[in-house]
């Protein structure tokens, strides 16, 4: 909100020591109004011992010259005075207009270094294509984060620890207790068109933009997942081994686990995790080892899974080699050995030009 400029008059003809008593109760209520004005003030004698230079914020000189108009004015008011009265008044008001210009530099200055500290209570950590990267959250959770994925979070000062993703992360949360009223503090992911509210878990999730589905794979804990802005919807819960498949522009509608069986609904599936492997050898959470599984992937699906693995490009020449099924793993391989090793499998033309990948089928 903009300062009136008389609260800037009223503040130098204080600091001058030549203000009337009616003047400070305006000054008064004015800063009742205005708080953060003393802030700024503190904020300018700090910034100003270290000689920051600051440029003039655009329409900080017209107020500053109509302040030192209204000076001007009770410069002629006091012509009547004597003549060393005159002097000492129009010292103390040159004083106060130099004051209220280091004032206004020091709003422009706090007005700058309050934007910055906003800025910087959302981070952002980015694992670019080819690379992974593990990060401690504030609250001492910890997160790693696939190629080609980013996360973005702000402090966690308030009620709720909220984070942003897009790509694919793997979560370890702790248990947070509010100091002020004693509650947990919810862990919420949001990914894609959904929500998942947790309070200390551990869990997979997979969300890039390019794909049309959002997974979500709980293996310990317990979450809530609801689509983001639906109020209406009854909330969909995972337990420990458990997955879910979820369009990424569908509607959730309630799910449950079919007792003997994987059949999914319609629009969405949980599906049962092997509860006996250890967490190390789920296919879900195998990159976090440095792993890229899949199974049953058609070589178009596979592609983007290596694009990101490897920051590379691939392109099929026609549409048969996309159709390609591949089961297995890659680990240390590079880029050529991959494929070579695909290619052994599953027979198809290759060929690589730098980070771009040519396939094309055997006729």
């Amino acid at each position: 909100m903009e300062t009136p400029e008389r609260i800037w008059f009223l503040l130098s003809r204080s600091l001058s020591g030549d203000i009337t008593d009616q003047d400070k109760d305006e000054l008064n209520s004015l800063l009742q109004e205005h708080p953060e004005l003393m802030q700024q003030y503190e904020m300018l004698h700090q910034l100003w011992s270290v000689n920051m230079a600051a440029p003039e914020e655009p329409g900080d000189g017209d107020k500053i010259n109509r302040i030192l108009q209204l000076s001007a004015a009770e410069t002629d008011l006091s012509q009547r005075d004597a003549p060393a009265v005159r002097i000492k008044r129009r010292y103390k008001l040159y004083w106060a207009a130099a004051i209220v210009t280091a004032l206004s530099v020091g709003a422009w200055l706090f007005t700058t270094w309050n934007r910055k500290q906003h800025a910087l209570a959302a981070n952002e950590v980015i694992a670019p294509k080819g690379s992974k990267t593990r990060t401690i959250l504030p609250d001492g959770s910890t997160v790693w984060l696939n190629a080609g994925s980013r996360i973005i979070y702000a402090n966690f000062s308030g009620p709720v620890r909220e984070i942003t993703l897009e790509g694919e992360a793997y979560f370890d949360v702790v248990k947070v207790t509010s100091s002020s009223t004693h509650q947990k503090k919810p862990f919420i992911v949001h990914a894609g068109n959904i929500d998942i509210k947790v309070l200390g878990t551990a869990f997979n999730v997979k969300s890039y933009p390019e794909e049309k589905t959002i997974e979500t794979t709980l293996i310990r804990g317990l979450v809530q997942i609801t689509r983001k802005g639906d109020t209406k919807s009854k909330p969909v819960y995972l337990h420990p081994n458990e997955k879910i498949v979820l369009p990424a522009n569908s509607f959730l509608a309630e799910a449950k686990a079919p007792a003997n069986t994987i059949t999914p609904p319609a629009e969405q599936q949980i599906i049962r995790i092997d509860s006996t492997a250890a967490e190390h050898e789920h296919m879900e959470t195998a990159w976090v080892y440095n792993r890229l599984e899949f199974r049953g992937d058609n070589f178009e699906q596979l592609a983007l899974k290596l694009e990101r693995w490897y920051n590379i490009r691939v392109y099929f020449e026609d549409d048969a080699a996309r159709q390609l099924v591949f089961n297995g793993s890659l680990q240390n391989e590079t880029v050529e050995q991959a494929f070579m090793a695909l290619k052994a499998a599953v027979p198809f033309n290759v060929s690589i030009n730098n980070n771009e990948v040519f396939i094309k089928s055997i006729k």
